[in-house]
């Protein structure tokens, strides 16, 4: 009986958590893509390689924005074996070097090409310094993209209608800015341990709702928008630079309950084409709708102040 009781009692527990913590969406939106120009960013593996693959499908030229060629070469062969365009291609952009952001966008200028989706996708988990000295996952996931949207804006704004989709997480409530820290230390969170880089982990996160926060009143007046996105808890590369044994531990639980890249991308690809949403500038997405974010990411003095130090941190300002 006790046994009937526990299978019972798991049974039930997967059954809530699919339908909330691991819900999936599916994105309705159909704006036309052909003609249209995108930069994704980690757009070789995971939920960036399954975006990737559905605006390529529609007839947009996707640029993948990585560090890794030989893993972006294979990520376009697959993309274009199953959709048949011959329009991805690969473009070096190391985040966690702001000389690297720099050149890609300098690159990217030059061709003269339109930018209609700015896809801030990549991220991580891990520890360490960026070539700049900044704490891995707060240059990575924030410093940047912020550099790489800042540079890449007005283009944005020359085709019309451009839309800029930073990929964030839930995670981004359990998130705190320290700018003590930051001014110290430059970063918002390090360590060895898997607690410490998780706190680190949601403080950058909670740095890409801000961001998109800021963006959008910055941006009022055009008529490029912004939107940042909860994927959902999706089986990805993620956390390649955590431990073996927490790897053990992480992927049977993976396997079992998280969302394939493919349910991952759609809340993104929603931002991307759903018909209509320009009201919603600024706003925080998950399973393709509206959701209401932290406290602490409605704050508009940090979020003013985080633009401000991520401006100066950049030699922006």
């Amino acid at each position: 009986m006790f046994q009937v009781l526990l299978l019972f009692t798991v049974v039930l527990v997967v059954c809530v958590l699919k339908q909330t913590l691991f819900k999936r969406s599916k994105c309705r939106g159909n704006i036309p893509m052909a003609g249209k120009t995108v930069i994704i960013t980690g757009g070789n593996t995971g939920i960036g390689k399954a975006t990737a693959l559905h605006l390529a499908k529609r007839g947009a030229s996707v640029i993948l924005a990585c560090r890794n060629r030989n893993k972006a070469q294979a990520a376009i062969t697959d993309i274009q074996q199953e959709t048949g365009s011959t329009d991805v291609t690969y473009m070096h952009l190391d985040l966690a070097s702001l000389k690297s952001v720099h050149c890609f966008c300098e690159q990217f200028l030059r061709t003269g090409s339109r930018l209609d989706l700015l896809i801030n996708n990549a991220g991580l988990v891990g520890d360490g310094r960026t070539d700049d000295g900044f704490g891995m996952e707060f240059g990575v996931n924030h410093l940047g993209h912020f550099l790489l949207t800042s540079l890449l804006l007005e283009r944005l704004k020359e085709a019309g209608g451009g839309r800029v989709v930073t990929v964030s997480s839930m995670a981004h409530r359990w998130g705190h800015i320290d700018f003590e820290v930051l001014a110290e230390n430059k970063h918002l969170g390090t360590g060895s341990f898997s607690w410490q880089f998780f706190r680190a982990y949601c403080n950058s996160k909670l740095c890409n709702v801000l961001f998109t926060h800021e963006l959008a009143k910055r941006l009022r007046g055009s008529d490029v928008t912004c939107y940042s996105v909860h994927p959902g808890i999706v089986r990805t590369e993620l956390s390649r630079h955590v431990s073996l044994w927490q790897k053990v531990f992480i992927e049977p639980v993976a396997q079992f309950l998280f969302l394939d890249p493919e349910a991952g991308a759609q809340t993104t690809l929603h931002c991307c084409l759903q018909e209509g949403l320009e009201p919603l500038s600024g706003h925080y997405f998950s399973c393709c709708s509206v959701q209401e974010v932290a406290g602490s990411a409605r704050d508009d003095a940090v979020a003013q102040k985080l633009w401000e130090v991520s401006e100066a941190l950049c030699g922006l300002s």
